[in-house]
């Protein structure tokens, strides 16, 4: 579905001195500079997958997806995406995919969305009934049908979140491209945007690429993770995967009846972090999760126990401050 080789950005711009006289020296004398955004990324997309593209501020996200979409043509390297070249933005290719932009519209702001819907409805040359069962079929899933006819403006943000998804469905492409499409919303708006993304996937089989700094985001709907660091691919794999080669420790939440005594020996490798009330908090090597479970019951009456990976959002802090392993 998506190759790239060596795939490469650079960003060519010039500094200009503050006030009215670094203005006037700028028109006669510049000096340019190069920033690489993307540096020899190499990528192979199978069709269906829902793929998260993670990476700090500036890491190459938001670039990579507008070299994947058309938006910009890369600086070296190849990049084909459903067999076409997408900077060269042939009509066969932009018909067969969708950009979502979580801070940016596509709906014409003072019409309601069902108005935008009719002129995406006549530049894609969809037919009557397709048109009206697919706009039927995800206004249901959204549960915004009541919504369609009102001015776009008088939309909150998750309402228009939702309008902005029906509009890149409508024809149906097999490439969905999306930016931050859950930024500023709510905790319902997010749920819901979530579940109708995971059923488009499911459903349709919709290729998905998605960037989010949300973490909750990546982990309800994201099999596969793509981390791309200074404009170079530094993992690929699976959350999973992410998370042991980052925080390879696993999290246990011992609660008893009363506050326990004093635990015998810690195993190698086991660390206490919290040691007050009833609560005992540990953090363990995998391998070493069976012995701590088979000790824990000596130490008082056991009433719950909680086994659980690291924190996704302490994973991302220790992977952008420079931890994968």
């Amino acid at each position: 579905m998506i190759t790239t080789s060596g795939l490469t950005k650079d960003y060519r711009f010039h500094r200009q001195s503050p006030g009215l006289g670094g203005a006037v020296k700028s028109l006669f004398h510049r000096t340019h500079e190069t920033r690489r955004a993307l540096d020899g990324l190499d990528l192979i997309i199978e069709p269906g997958e829902f793929v998260g593209l993670l990476g700090r501020n500036g890491a190459g996200k938001t670039t990579t997806l507008k070299l994947l979409s058309g938006l910009l043509r890369p600086s070296s390297g190849t990049v084909s995406v459903l067999g076409h070249q997408p900077w060269r933005r042939n009509f066969d290719f932009l018909r067969r995919i969708a950009v979502v932009l979580g801070q940016k519209s596509m709906l014409w702001w003072d019409v309601s969305a069902m108005d935008s819907y009719l002129v995406h409805r006549a530049m894609y040359d969809l037919d009557r009934a397709t048109f009206d069962r697919s706009v039927a079929e995800l206004a249901e899933l959204l549960s915004v049908s009541d919504l369609l006819t009102i001015p776009v403006r008088k939309l909150s943000l998750g309402e228009r979140m939702k309008c902005e998804l029906i509009g890149a469905l409508l024809h149906q492409p097999d490439v969905l491209f999306l930016d931050e499409p859950t930024i500023g919303l709510d905790v319902l708006s997010t749920a819901v945007i979530r579940d109708f993304l995971r059923e488009v996937n499911r459903q349709r089989g919709t290729t998905i690429i998605l960037t989010s700094h949300n973490m909750d985001d990546v982990e309800a709907l994201c099999e596969r993770v793509l981390l791309v660091d200074h404009g170079r691919l530094g993992f690929d794999g699976s959350l999973a995967e992410l998370i042991k080669s980052t925080r390879p420790a696993k999290r246990l939440t011992l609660t008893y009846a009363s506050p326990p005594g004093p635990p015998t020996a810690l195993p190698s490798d086991v660390t206490m972090i919290e040691n007050e009330g009833p609560i005992r908090r540990l953090e363990a090597d995998r391998s070493k999760i069976t012995e701590v479970l088979s000790v824990a019951p000596s130490w008082g009456e056991l009433v719950d126990v909680e086994v659980a990976e690291a924190d996704l959002d302490e994973v991302m802090r220790t992977v952008l401050s420079g931890g994968l392993r």
